[in-house]
């Protein structure tokens, strides 16, 4: 089994927020591979990563970054593939991170997503993968179908609450 979507954060100080997106991969069954790297300790090495992805048959990098977040936008300049930035919060809120990596020069540009929304990249990164893809398609449609039962168990589990005296349904 080979990864398509590579999870790169910038420390495993990230991984409590970058999990979710390795549990959803996990969960619809697509091989995925993460790692951290520094757009600033290691620079040579994101670069190198970044330049060989596409070769060994990643086709979305998903990259998660706080504070100065340049992660994702390093690995944009380096490579044709795809980038997804998770702002991650930090100093304020995420809010520094999601700037830093939606304010991408022409020519450079990375998706993003939520403050913290690794689970939407995985999602979006799926996505991606099955405009080409028929049976990443079924596991996305799938997987979407299940979100709509899962509002209606909800609203049953609802309706069924009667400790309020002035409570309608």
């Amino acid at each position: 089994m080979k990864p398509i979507i590579s999870i790169i954060m910038g420390s495993t100080s990230d991984l409590p927020i970058m999990e979710k997106a390795c549990k959803w991969l996990n969960d619809q069954k697509i091989p995925f591979e993460v790692n951290a790297l520094s757009a600033h300790r290691t620079p040579d090495a994101v670069e190198t990563f970044a330049k060989e992805a596409k070769g060994r048959g990643i086709k979305v990098v998903i990259a998660g970054a706080g504070m100065s977040a340049a992660l994702p936008g390093v690995i944009a300049a380096c490579t044709p593939l795809p980038v997804i930035g998770v702002p991650i919060k930090g100093m304020l809120d995420g809010l520094d991170a999601m700037l830093s990596i939606v304010q991408m020069p022409p020519g450079i540009p990375v998706a993003t997503v939520g403050v913290n929304g690794a689970q939407n990249a995985a999602i979006l990164a799926a996505e991606m993968i099955a405009l080409g893809d028929e049976d990443m398609a079924r596991k996305i449609d799938n997987w979407k179908a299940g979100l709509g039962k899962k509002i209606e168990k909800a609203n049953a589990d609802l309706a069924a609450i009667k400790d309020y005296e002035y409570k309608c349904n």
